[in-house]
């Protein structure tokens, strides 16, 4: 198999370090899973050594990603204000708020992992936009390959994690490890308006059983992901021409 041409493979390696270091692998572990030896995980870290298309697929579904998140994990999330003029402000609040109240209401499912949380975040933010033309976190969504992907969701994790407000952790499910979110305090929801918990508690009850490849296959469906350049910022407008399967609006 040819070893694919990655422009950073210093990057890239350290991307592979930070993921097998959250899901808490040791670098024998993932050697393991892998079918490599150590010291071939040693060089790939650090930038020394090329990957394959298989062993990059490995990787991501190891780590529970998209080969996109693998490649651009430290900027695939730049320059959103550059390409659009008209982006919905960001509320980082509201955003911290919805993260916590999710947590608090499904994270304890054993399906509920991060991919999950980022299509729960995606529906609800373009529910509410279909329904009342206005807009709940404001958050960007990015098209990667997993499905739509919040361009602040890491640095909002670190937040909460340094304030004390979450533990973030690591279970097994179904053979692969998955990032999982516990709660330390309760969230604010006097910050919803009821239009906007509504929304957030349909979202949940209609979507949160979905496993991930479940819920990333349904976010494929949506028009809005569905029109989207690959790598490119999901423009809200476009969620007022949903097929009916997803679309909110009586």
């Amino acid at each position: 198999m040819n070893s694919l041409k990655i422009n950073n493979l210093t990057e890239l390696g350290n991307n592979i370090k930070k993921y097998r270091e959250e899901l808490g692998y040791s670098q024998e572990k993932l050697a393991k899973k892998m079918g490599l030896p150590r010291s071939s995980i040693s060089l790939i870290e650090s930038g020394k050594r090329e990957l394959t298309s298989t062993e990059l697929a490995l990787l991501s579904n190891l780590f529970d990603t998209s080969i996109d998140e693998l490649l651009y994990k430290n900027n695939c999330f730049k320059d959103i204000k550059s390409e659009e003029k008209n982006e919905p402000v960001f509320n980082k609040e509201k955003f911290r708020q919805t993260f916590l109240y999710l947590i608090e209401k499904c994270g304890s499912k054993i399906n509920v992992g991060k991919t999950v949380l980022y299509k729960l975040l995606y529906f609800i933010d373009f529910d509410y936009y279909e329904l009342y033309e206005e807009n709940l976190t404001g958050e960007s969504y990015r098209k990667i390959a997993h499905g739509p992907a919040p361009c602040h969701f890491e640095e909002v994790e670190k937040e909460l994690i340094s304030e004390s407000m979450i533990i973030k952790t690591v279970a097994e499910y179904h053979d692969y490890n998955q990032i999982k979110y516990i709660p330390l305090v309760k969230p604010d929801i006097n910050i919803f308006s009821i239009n906007e918990k509504e929304v957030i508690d349909r979202v949940v009850d209609r979507l949160s059983s979905m496993n991930a490849k479940q819920i990333e296959d349904y976010s494929h469906e949506d028009i809005p992901y569905e029109i989207t350049d690959d790598k490119e910022i999901i423009n809200y407008e476009t969620v007022f021409y949903r097929k009916d399967m997803h679309s909110v609006r009586e």
